[in-house]
């Protein structure tokens, strides 16, 4: 008889500090301890910031201005990532700007904003420190193929 009261007062005993632990509990404790390779791994690349300009149609370089722009768009040509300006409005004033896009070969396009009055083409560059300006930026320029 003992033996089964000592049995059931330790069964209760554990199920409330089981119980007792919740799920947050876990995962602060899981997340509170990175794993090294991981966190290796991010502190070893190395980002860019990204200024977006405009081609014109008379191949004018611009860097200023409202245009219709719904988005600008970086395609990494070898993992297929995508980085986007979205912005929800349309017309974004140029330049635009993406920071934190890893090294590598990128397409470069931009899509059309709300108005539809105006398509953009691509360019293919890479990003890396030999393309940084006295600026700090990455300046790409996408060319206007159509505007009305």
């Amino acid at each position: 008889m003992k033996i089964s009261i000592f049995k059931t007062v330790a069964f209760v005993a554990l199920s409330v500090t089981a119980l007792s632990c919740s799920n947050n509990d876990i995962m602060a404790d899981a997340q509170s301890q990175p794993n090294s390779e991981t966190s290796k791994e991010v502190s070893k690349t190395k980002t860019y910031k990204v200024r977006f300009g405009l081609i014109s149609l008379d191949g004018t370089k611009t860097l200023s201005g409202n245009h219709d722009v719904g988005s600008f768009l970086a395609e990494n040509t070898v993992t297929g990532e995508v980085y986007d300006t979205y912005y929800s409005g349309g017309f974004q004033t140029l330049p635009g700007y993406y920071e934190g896009i890893p090294a590598g070969s990128y397409t470069f396009s931009a899509m059309q904003g709300q108005g539809g009055w105006t398509g953009y083409g691509s360019v293919t560059g890479t990003v890396s420190d030999a393309q940084v300006d006295a600026d700090g930026y990455v300046t790409v320029y996408i060319p206007v193929t159509w505007a009305e």
